[in-house]
């Protein structure tokens, strides 16, 4: 049985006269941890979304969970199936933790409200949280209304979890809980692509680190081979830029 469950050919995508991503191919299999780094602008956030069916593209595929994505076509077995947490947190302020959560399941997946409700409260308690389900996000810190936001995505049950540089927004003291997160979700099995420039969490959790610079893929490698044995010159320059942080 082929595991692939993301399959990336060719993939092109301009923003006008900007060409955000050139000639992309990556297979993604289940239950693999990618990381993705490369510094501001080389397209590691539109590769993403893209995924996530959030961008189009205008040439090559791209096939997630065995749906062709074309730009246009229904998209919603995609989004249903793939989680998705971005750098800020897009929670509903007028909604409460527990409401913010049972939304999507309700609505979407058409769930009765108390197994909705009872969803929520598991993954709240899987991220920390369950005590503040009556609060709402301006009453938490960043680090909870991302523990919060991460909550909310599984309880879609995704099949596949994208992350878009979730600590980016934190202040330093917030980013570890964060991490700590989706590290147990690392651990439960989950697909995880991730947008991040945290290192430790890359070496710790990763099968795949993935280099992206001015559109392309540049190296992708283990994590020991990645940190210790880079291949081109410009991930050993991203590498000591960034590891004196």
């Amino acid at each position: 049985m082929n595991s692939e469950i993301i399959q990336i050919n060719k993939l092109n995508k301009w923003y006008g006269e900007f060409h955000v991503l050139k000639e992309i191919n990556l297979r993604v299999n289940s239950g693999e941890k990618i990381v993705i780094c490369g510094p501001s602008g080389s397209g590691k956030s539109t590769l993403i979304r893209c995924i996530n069916a959030l961008e189009g593209y205008q040439s090559g595929s791209l096939t997630v969970l065995g749906t062709t994505l074309t730009g246009n076509g229904d998209v919603r077995a995609v989004r249903e199936d793939v989680g998705m947490v971005f750098q800020q947190f897009n929670l509903f302020p007028h909604l409460n933790v527990l409401e913010n959560l049972v939304l999507a399941p309700v609505r979407v997946r058409k769930t009765t409200e108390k197994d909705a409700e009872e969803l929520a409260m598991y993954y709240l308690d899987k991220v920390k949280m369950q005590e503040f389900s009556q609060k709402y996000p301006a009453q938490l810190s960043g680090g909870q209304q991302q523990r919060v936001a991460i909550a909310r995505a599984l309880c879609m049950k995704p099949k596949i979890m994208l992350f878009d540089e979730p600590t980016s927004a934190l202040d330093p003291e917030m980013i570890g809980e964060v991490l700590e997160t989706m590290t147990g979700l690392a651990a439960s099995g989950m697909t995880m692509l991730c947008v991040t420039h945290e290192m430790g969490f890359a070496r710790q959790v990763a099968n795949r680190i993935i280099f992206m610079d001015e559109g392309r893929i540049i190296e992708e490698n283990n994590p020991d081979n990645f940190f210790n044995n880079p291949s081109s010159e410009r991930l050993k320059v991203f590498l000591s830029q960034i590891l004196r942080h």
